[in-house]
């Protein structure tokens, strides 16, 4: 099945009749991100002026760069809507994006222009431009906009131009999407299809409580899954608000976090700790964090969560440090242990999947597949990452594309090299993070992985799912890719089995992944399928990518 996302011109000759082209750019609703990164949004839009030249066509900038603000970014909601107003609502757009952007800041106005619109990123791992653009390609499907999506290096490029000559002479682009069958279409192995759909009708029958801290991270749109199709796998919302977690965090006493500290320590985590607030990871901060960890597990007993989410951005930042390690600790088996007030372990020996940024979407992958994988007697740590940027590797291990997926936090150390001992903590950045909190950082072992997306098109949840592996790369060459992109975040080196870069920058419509090992190939492409049947049995429109066994002959 092919699904493109494009619009009819109304008025086919306007582009050629005008030779002009708007943009607009999306920004960060922090001013601090939107100035260190406007730098490299302005060399960016120098490149597609010059690139559009080329064809004889102009550029003309909505808005303008703001000498107080230091930035040209629009920076709210409501300065979007205005931004919109001034543009004609049939003329050609492109909403160019190198740094992670607030989709909600543009999608009212993208959600009433008729003209052809193009997201469009420079592929770079120095801000998260790839990330903003694949969070605003999935709101907009979401949302029902029609639009075309590319990416390039330097717009030079023979895939960037061809493609962009293509968007201006026609106001659409269509990437293949050979790479695709969707399980309707394939016969999966008899015991397979009924293992998975047992399972999720048990689990639609047991029913599942979502604890969501606060919808809509930093206006993520495609993260919100609206109630009547969540209900229908049979999870359900259980709406919390991160000012009770905030209270309850105030009740942990300083002794029980230092209990978990020094359970992390005992396990030989390492905390990069100084003596600035401003500036450095403070002990201070680690132990608030560590009190965090204990008001979430608390406030999710007491409302009978089987997984819960953590907005963070915004609310909480503007009080605590960075939740980040608390989420990775959460999605971990062996962590520290907590207690109520009257001394029961909660949740002991279990994770509490947490599905960083209340991406709903997520929080439903990871249940299911913390679950399943439990049954299926695989290790079922999981988590999402950024599908943040890669490039071409070769070495003696390695030869393919390999992505950097990295995020700020829920990645479980039992996903490390060394696990808790190969694992540290680090300052978030400060133009994110302002009272800081440090991440639990490490790389992701070499293993099989499954990997996967929920998604919401046509008002219906739908899912991509694929094997892959993730890599071991060299020393210098994790540390060169840490460093061109944030070295404070955990990360993994990761090849997707029959998907290119340019598939999957097509076809993904979020900005996250959802990752998890398994004990090798076989058991990779059997768990896929597995996986599949039940995501089908809860109502979910699944799509295997590239190239999966599915018929389940490749390891007889």
């Amino acid at each position: 099945m092919v699904y493109t996302y494009q619009i009819d011109i109304s008025e086919p000759n306007y582009i050629m009749m005008n030779k002009e082209v708007f943009l607009v750019a999306s920004g960060d609703l922090r001013i601090a991100a939107n100035q260190n990164c406007w730098a490299t949004q302005d060399q960016m839009e120098k490149a597609i002026a010059v690139s559009l030249a080329k064809f004889g066509y102009t550029i003309k900038r909505a808005h303008a760069y703001d000498t107080e603000k230091k930035h040209g970014f629009i920076d709210s909601q409501r300065m979007g809507i205005e931004v919109f107003k001034n543009i004609d609502k049939d003329a050609p757009l492109i909403v160019a994006e190198s740094v992670w952007q607030y989709s909600h800041h543009v999608l009212a106005g993208l959600t009433t222009h008729r003209g052809p619109i193009l997201t469009l990123a420079n592929f770079s791992g120095q801000w998260p431009g790839l990330v903003g653009l694949l969070n605003l390609n999935g709101s907009l499907t979401k949302a029902n906009v029609k639009y075309s999506s590319l990416w390039s290096v330097d717009f030079e490029d023979d895939f960037y131009l061809n493609g962009i000559k293509n968007w201006l002479e026609t106001g659409k682009i269509e990437h293949p999407e050979t790479h695709v069958k969707s399980f309707a279409t394939v016969n999966i192995p008899a015991e397979d299809e009924k293992v998975g759909r047992e399972f999720a009708a048990k689990l639609k029958e047991d029913k599942a409580i979502m604890g969501v801290f606060d919808e809509g991270c930093m206006g993520m749109f495609n993260a919100i899954v609206p109630d009547d199709l969540l209900h229908a796998t049979g999870i359900f919302k259980e709406r919390l608000s991160q000012s009770t977690l905030y209270a309850k965090m105030l009740t942990v006493s300083d002794a029980d976090a230092e209990k978990v500290l020094n359970w992390l320590l005992d396990k030989g985590m390492k905390f990069d700790w100084g003596t600035d607030d401003a500036t450095e990871l403070t002990k201070n901060q680690t132990l608030i964090q560590c009190k965090m960890y204990i008001a979430a597990l608390r406030i999710a007993d007491e409302f009978g969560c089987d997984t819960i989410g953590i907005q963070y951005q915004q609310g909480l930042k503007d009080l605590v440090p960075a939740s980040d390690l608390v989420e990775g600790l959460l999605n971990n088996q062996d962590r520290p242990p907590v207690y109520d007030e009257n001394g029961k372990e909660l949740y002991a020996g279990e994770a509490l999947p947490h599905f960083n940024e209340v991406d709903e979407c997520a929080g439903i992958d990871g249940l299911l597949t913390y679950k399943l994988w439990r049954q299926l007697g695989m290790q079922a740590e999981n988590t999402l990452h950024d599908l943040r940027w890669g490039e071409d590797f070769k070495s003696d291990k390695v030869d393919d594309f390999v992505w950097v997926f990295e995020i700020s936090g829920a990645a479980p150390p039992a996903h490390h090299v060394g696990g808790y001992a190969g694992s540290d903590s680090i300052r978030q950045p400060a133009m994110f993070f302002k009272f800081g909190g440090g991440s639990l950082r490490g790389i992701a072992r070499p293993g099989n992985l499954v990997w996967s997306r929920v998604y919401v098109i046509n008002n219906e949840l739908h899912c991509d799912l694929g094997v892959g592996k993730a890599v071991e790369l060299p020393k210098e060459e994790s540390e060169r890719r840490w460093n061109e992109t944030n070295y404070q975040w955990p990360m993994m080196h990761a090849t997707l089995d029959g998907v290119t870069r340019d598939q999957m920058m097509s076809r993904h419509k979020a900005n996250h992944i959802q990752v998890v090992y398994t004990v090798d190939e076989s058991s990779a492409h059997r768990a896929c399928r597995i996986k599949a049947a039940a995501l089908e049995e809860l109502g979910i429109k699944t799509h295997f990518c590239g190239t999966v066994d599915v018929e389940g002959s490749k390891f007889n």
